[in-house]
C-alpha cells in the first residue's frame, strides 16, 4: 500500500518553528510522506531534516506585501505536487486559503493547525488588514473538517464563534528523560524565551529589575521591540541586571533554559489571541523542570492550578513583578521540583502527538 503524502505549508522560514518540526518528524516516523514548505522571510538558515522541505523564495519588502505573495506563489506550489493520494496541512491562517482552494477543487483531506487567533493578534489590531483576515476566517473556518489548535481556550473560541470542534494538541517539547542537575548560580537568573512583542511584559520586567539584588535578567529571542528594550535598558541605566542573548539554535536555547532558576511568562491581555494562548516557553520552562512567573491568564491559571510550578503575579506593576520574582528565587528551584516532575509528565509532545496521529486516523 502506497504511504499518505502529507504536504505541510507555512509562512515561516521553519528553522525556529519546533510545533512544525515536531509534527512533520511523528508523521515521518508513523509512514506518511512529508513535504514540507516554508519561505525565506527572515532568513533560510541552513536545515538537515530526514523528510523533504523547500522554502518559497519571497521578494517582497514587506510583510504585508508578503503574505500576498506567498500564498500566491504557495498555491501555484501546492497545485504541482498534490495528487488523489496526499493530504494538505495549512498552518495557520496566513498559509490557510490555497490550501483550502486546492482542497475542495480535488476533493482531498486538509487539516487546518491554527497556532494562534491569527484574526486577533496585537500586530493587526485595528488595521485594514485585521478585517481582511476575520473575512478570510468566517468564510473558510466554518467548513475545515479537521482542525487543530494549541490551547483549550483557543478550542472553545473557535467552537463558539463558528461551531467547529478543534482537537488540542499543545505545542509541548519532547520528554527531557536524563537527570537535570541545577545550577548553584550566582547571580540568579531570570529568563525570558521567544519573540520580542508587546504585550509579552518584558519591558515591565526590566523595571522590575531595580527591585532584585544579585539577579541577572536574560533575554533570548529577537523580534520588533528589541531595539526599544534595549534603549529602555540604557535610559534606565540596567545595563549590568540585563542580557540580551539575541535569536539561538532551538538546541543552544535549551542549554540557558536548563540553567535559569525562573523563567517568565507574563503576557499582558492584548486581545483574544493572546488572552487565550499557552505560551510555548511555559511548556519549554515545565519540561526543563524550571519554575515560572505566569499571567493571571485562563490557561496559565490552569497549568498553576494542577501544578504548582510556579507563581502567578497580582498585575503588570514592576515591583509586584519583582515580588513573584523573589518569592521563587527565596524558595529555591529544588523547592518546585516534585511539582515540575509532575507536570513534565503529562505535559509532553509524547501525549499530545498521540491526538494528532488520531486525526490522521480519522481521515484516511
Amino acid at each position: 500500500m502506497t504511504s499518505k503524502k502529507v504536504i505541510i505549508s507555512a509562512f515561516s522560514n521553519l528553522y525556529t518553528d519546533q510545533r512544525i518540526e515536531k509534527i512533520c518528524q511523528t508523521l515521518h516516523e508513523n509512514g506518511y510522506e512529508i513535504e514540507l514548505i516554508g519561505n525565506d522571510w527572515g532568513g533560510a538558515e541552513k536545515m538537515f531534516r530526514p523528510y523533504s522541505f523547500t522554502r518559497i523564495h519571497l521578494v517582497s519588502k514587506s510583510l504585508k506585501t508578503a503574505y500576498f505573495e506567498f500564498n500566491w506563489k504557495l498555491y501555484k506550489e501546492l497545485k504541482n505536487r498534490t495528487d488523489n493520494n496526499t493530504i494538505l496541512y495549512a498552518n495557520d491562517l496566513d498559509a490557510l486559503l490555497p490550501n483550502y482552494l486546492l482542497s475542495k477543487n480535488l476533493n482531498i483531506p486538509l487539516v487546518f493547525d491554527s497556532h494562534e487567533i491569527f484574526s486577533e493578534m496585537p500586530a493587526i489590531q485595528g488595521k485594514m488588514s485585521q478585517k481582511l483576515w476575520r473575512y478570510l476566517e468566517k468564510k473558510i473556518v466554518p467548513n475545515i473538517q479537521f482542525m487543530i489548535t494549541a490551547s483549550s481556550g483557543y478550542a472553545n473560541w473557535f467552537r463558539n464563534k463558528y461551531s467547529v470542534n478543534p482537537i488540542v494538541v499543545q505545542n509541548a517539547p519532547r520528554k527531557i528523560n536524563s537527570v537535570i542537575e541545577i545550577p548553584e548560580n550566582n547571580p540568579k537568573i531570570l529568563l525570558y524565551q521567544g519573540v520580542i512583542n508587546p504585550f509579552r511584559g518584558i519591558d515591565k520586567a526590566i523595571l522590575a529589575m531595580h527591585y532584585l539584588d544579585n539577579v541577572i535578567f536574560k533575554i533570548a529571542g529577537d523580534g520588533p521591540r528589541k531595539k526599544e528594550y534595549e534603549d529602555l535598558v540604557i535610559a534606565e541605566n540596567l545595563q549590568d541586571k540585563v542580557q540580551f542573548l539575541g535569536k539561538l539554535l532551538p538546541e543552544d536555547l535549551r542549554k540557558v533554559t536548563l540553567m535559569a532558576d525562573c523563567g517568565m511568562s507574563i503576557e499582558e491581555n492584548g486581545g483574544e489571541s493572546y488572552y487565550y494562548s499557552l505560551p510555548n516557553k511555559v511548556l519549554d520552562c515545565i519540561q526543563a523542570r524550571v519554575p515560572l512567573i505566569l499571567s493571571n491568564l485562563p490557561e496559565m491559571q490552569n497549568i498553576k492550578s494542577r501544578f504548582n510550578v510556579g507563581e502567578i503575579i497580582d498585575n503588570h506593576q514592576p515591583e509586584n513583578i519583582s515580588k513573584a520574582i523573589k518569592k521563587i528565587l527565596d524558595k529555591g528551584r529544588k523547592e518546585y521540583q516534585q511539582e515540575l516532575e509532575k507536570a513534565a509528565e503529562i505535559l509532553c509532545w509524547e501525549n499530545e502527538e498521540k491526538k494528532l496521529l488520531e486525526v490522521f486516523q480519522k481521515i484516511s
